[in-house]
């Protein structure tokens, strides 16, 4: 019997061991509000109380995985939520990456900034060819956060981070896959046929062992590189919000985009 949740900016299914989380935004190529970000958390907990799921696999709807952060909704400096709405995305990612189940990214189109970071939680990441990423934060005048550094230096390196994060280039899913953030890389036409393959393999495996793994994993990865410090990132980005300098770089950059259509 198929369970489904409701959400408004995400649909969630649970019918069998392998669930689906999409991100249902499409007209803004799901963008993360700070309301999408409180529901994922809020679906991670949900996946957690449905025993029967032990893959879930996590899209965007339309053309896009993420166009990353959406900042249009995000409180003003100095509201007293805003300091909770910055560090929600930190939240988000935590609550994904503790799961039960295991995760995989199915990512299409564009994966940006913080939509990266919610592929990071994930657990793998199976892309398709024409996807795009891009980490445009510094260009905007903000600093990466969410815990995107850890999760960024823990899957790729830190001289890679550093590259990807500062220059803000564009990159394909053959480097993203060479460095070692992308598990495979597929045809388009094949990118569901593909994942579905891959979370069925793992759901018909013994829960016991994979859970195990995927635990013992993260701990090795958490005494190297950890993400408790990322619960600072909300105060550099409200820093960078109330900065002069910052602020004119996200008028550049909203500027060049509109001039490039």
């Amino acid at each position: 019997m198929d369970t489904t949740a409701h959400f408004e900016t995400l649909e969630l299914h649970a019918g069998g061991p392998v669930g689906q989380l999409w991100l249902n935004r499409p007209e803004r190529l799901n963008a993360l509000s700070t309301q999408t970000l409180d529901e994922l958390a809020a679906a991670a907990r949900w996946f957690d109380g449905q025993p029967e799921v032990r893959v879930v696999v996590v899209g965007g709807r339309g053309r896009a995985f993420s166009a990353g952060a959406d900042l249009a909704g995000f409180p003003a400096v100095g509201d007293p939520g805003a300091r909770d709405a910055a560090d929600a995305g930190r939240r988000m990612a935590d609550a994904l990456e503790a799961m039960h189940a295991l995760t995989i990214a199915r990512v299409q189109g564009w994966c940006v900034g913080g939509g990266l970071v919610l592929a990071a939680a994930c657990d793998l990441r199976v892309a398709a060819g024409s996807a795009r990423f891009s980490i445009p934060e510094v260009d905007l005048g903000i600093p990466l956060a969410w815990g995107g550094i850890e999760r960024l230096v823990r899957e790729i390196g830190p001289a890679l981070t550093k590259e990807l994060v500062i220059t803000c280039r564009e990159f394909g899913p053959d480097e993203a896959q060479a460095a070692g953030f992308l598990n495979r890389v597929v045809d388009e036409t094949a990118l569901d046929d593909t994942v579905m393959e891959l979370a069925h393999s793992i759901a018909r495996k013994a829960r016991i062992p994979v859970a195990a793994t995927k635990r013992h994993t993260n701990a090795v990865s958490a005494q190297m590189v950890g993400t408790e410090r990322a619960w600072v990132d909300a105060d550099s980005l409200l820093a960078a919000l109330n900065d002069p300098e910052c602020a004119e770089a996200r008028q550049a950059y909203v500027k060049a985009r509109q001039r490039r259509g």
